[in-house]
């Protein structure tokens, strides 16, 4: 179990990497549909002694929405908007890697030096939860595209996903699924603003939305 909760960790923090040095929209939507299936996985092996009705609903909705859904309307965004393939970033994609590789032996100090309980089966997952709301929050302000900034956004919330595991191993089915429904609603109208903004400027550059003028 506990190689299996490594291996899954690992995962994590490659993806996360692997986000940062892409160069290519789509391997974002890939990437994310994979997030999606390890939080999933995260939520059965933490509970696989005592499998319940919540356990199983939980993980079973992660995978759903955030390995499926959600990767579909990314894609159907793409597809209406038109997006390009590549990623175009504010930060090239060497120095994102870079940064990334950094900021991970930041995460594990920063970590070390909380005072937090965390559960003992998910005690190393506090500093891969850190790295992954930083890769999140990296992505939102490092690349120009609104739709990349949406993958951010759902890399953020994956990392609070996680960190809520270390730090409380369950909490209440309805406000996770809650959780999970609000980001649905989320990802939707972000989609349908894509479209919009791609309707309206034949761009979906963030960038340039501050040369608007009232």
């Amino acid at each position: 179990m506990k190689m299996l909760l490594e291996s899954l960790l690992l995962a994590l923090i490659l993806s996360n990497l692997v986000l940062l040095g892409s160069t290519r929209v789509r391997n974002y939507v890939k990437v994310i549909a994979l997030q999606g299936f390890i939080l999933g996985l995260l939520t059965l092996l933490l509970h696989l002694g005592a499998l319940s009705i919540h356990t199983l609903l939980l993980s079973g909705g992660s995978i759903l929405l955030k390995s499926l859904v959600f990767p579909w309307l990314l894609i159907r965004a793409i597809r209406e908007a038109d997006v390009h393939a590549s990623v175009e970033p504010f930060v090239g994609y060497n120095a994102s890697l870079i940064i990334g590789v950094l900021l991970l032996p930041f995460c594990f100090w920063l970590a070390s030096r909380l005072p937090a309980q965390l559960m003992p089966t998910m005690a190393s997952s506090l500093p891969i939860a850190l790295f992954t709301m930083a890769s999140g929050l990296f992505l939102i302000v490092a690349r120009k595209k609104a739709l990349t900034q949406v993958v951010g956004y759902l890399v953020l919330e994956n990392g609070i996903y996680v960190s809520a595991l270390a730090l409380v191993g369950e909490i209440p089915w309805i406000v996770e699924l809650g959780v999970l429904l609000d980001i649905f609603v989320a990802v939707f109208v972000m989609g349908i603003a894509l479209y919009q903004i791609n309707r309206e400027f034949d761009h979906i550059y963030t960038d340039q939305l501050s040369s608007l003028k009232g």
